[in-house]
């Protein structure tokens, strides 16, 4: 469906009370594996979800040619967009995979949405942790839930305690996980497990709010 020129994939009822408005990471579309699992997940504990694209990803739905992201002022105005075509913003719940979820986290506040959910934030360039994406993350409002991999490589478990991040801001971490929350086989754990755990963790944050 399309509103106010983005095109928009949903779950679950158009009533519920609130949506979940949900972006892909930089380089995988809103219907990859990983998006499905969340919104398909989350719609069917009752919940409406949203899932778009930025124009990047857009393009590359249209022709196939792979691209760089976009710069950063057009991934906010495409959130700031989004939200303005599902709102109102207090019954919204925005966030997203990686890229999707940091970009809705610096236009949360300002937007005056209810929540906010990132699946895997990149707190920093793999290998680069001296090049911390955290500073607005200190005086974030919004009530937010991170969940995080404990051993990613964009900030796991042993890192990120100290960044001093806002106390609105919860973490909760998936055993072992990598970015996509996998742990590695010899660990115990399992893919199928992690993800069940985030999703189970998504669902009462949205619905303790």
């Amino acid at each position: 469906m399309t509103i106010e020129g983005i095109d928009f994939l949903f779950d679950g009822p158009a009533d519920a009370p609130r949506t979940v408005a949900l972006a892909h990471g930089a380089g995988a579309a809103m219907d990859s594996p990983f998006m499905a699992f969340f919104a398909e997940g989350l719609a069917a504990r009752g919940h409406r979800v949203a899932r778009f694209e930025f124009p990047y990803m857009a393009a590359r739905r249209r022709d196939g040619r792979r691209r760089p992201p976009d710069r950063a002022e057009v991934l906010l105005e495409t959130w700031r967009r989004a939200i303005a075509a599902l709102g109102p913003p207090r019954r919204l719940v925005i966030g997203g995979k990686s890229l999707g979820g940091r970009m809705a986290s610096m236009v949360a506040d300002d937007a005056g949405v209810g929540g906010l959910l990132c699946l895997g934030y990149p707190f920093h360039p793999p290998g680069q942790s001296d090049s911390l994406r955290v500073a607005h993350l200190r005086t974030l409002a919004t009530p937010t839930l991170i969940l995080q991999g404990a051993r990613d490589p964009f900030g796991g478990a042993d890192e990120v305690a100290g960044y001093g991040l806002a106390p609105a801001i919860r973490l909760h971490w998936l055993a072992d996980g990598d970015h996509g929350f996998s742990p590695r086989a010899a660990s115990g754990h399992s893919e199928a497990g992690n993800l069940a755990e985030a999703l189970a963790a998504a669902a009462a944050f949205i619905e303790g709010l």
